[in-house]
């Protein structure tokens, strides 16, 4: 059957429990399965809700989705992988190739991680707050190593600015940038969290990253 024949052959329009129906007439499922499933996971989480529930807001059959999706943890898969993909987009235009200095574009990439949580947040749960297994595919771990491959070489321009014998390994400051940002957003940055701080997330992140970069030897000390 058709993705079309899909649509028509769940025989149910207009409203369903008060809420418009997204539907979708372009013939592709698997897209509108991914579109109807992000606002999902971002209000209920990754358990919160179902493939059946997913075909609802998508217009289709509830046999519909399994067209594309073995079930609710490969669907998850997906949204982790289009957010992977879209932050390692992010990340790169914000580094951009580490102009006008690296240290400023550290400081735009950080402002473009707390961005990206807060713009897609049904994504960011997706890749991180889900507990879907990265290495069990491919194409989610290209997708996350690419992401991952922006944070080295901002780590690896920041590190060659220091004598050879003060560098510390490359991956390593890239995993502590990451761990550092990951912790501001879970705690500070998305209105779920419930907590409020006296300064803004974003000021929190640049101030951590400075304070690490500093300790590094790659910004002067306040006189």
């Amino acid at each position: 059957m058709s993705d079309a024949g899909e649509e028509r052959g769940n025989g149910r329009g207009g409203e369903e429990g008060g809420r418009a129906r997204r539907g979708y007439h372009h013939g592709n499922l698997r897209e509108a399965l991914v579109e109807a499933a992000l606002p999902l996971i971002a209000e209920r989480g990754p358990q919160g809700f179902t493939l059946a529930e997913v075909a609802r807001e998508a217009g289709v059959s509830g046999a519909a989705p399994y067209r594309h999706f073995k079930g609710r943890e490969d669907l998850i898969a997906e949204m982790a992988r289009r957010g992977f993909d879209l932050f390692a987009d992010l990340l790169e235009r914000a580094w951009n190739g580490g102009e006008p200095s690296p240290i400023s574009a550290f400081e735009k990439m950080s402002r473009a991680y707390l961005h990206f949580a807060r713009a897609e947040p049904g994504m960011y749960i997706a890749m991180f707050e889900s507990g879907v297994t990265v290495g069990a595919d491919p194409a989610l771990l290209a997708a996350s190593d690419r992401a991952m491959e922006v944070m080295r070489r901002a780590s690896e321009a920041l590190v060659m600015r220091l004598p050879p014998e003060k560098r510390p390994p490359v991956q390593m400051m890239s995993y502590h940038i990451w761990a550092l940002s990951h912790g501001v957003v879970e705690l500070f940055a998305r209105d779920s969290a419930g907590r409020k701080a006296s300064i803004s997330a974003e000021d929190l992140l640049e101030s951590g990253a400075m304070v690490y970069l500093r300790g590094l030897g790659l910004i002067p000390g306040a006189d």
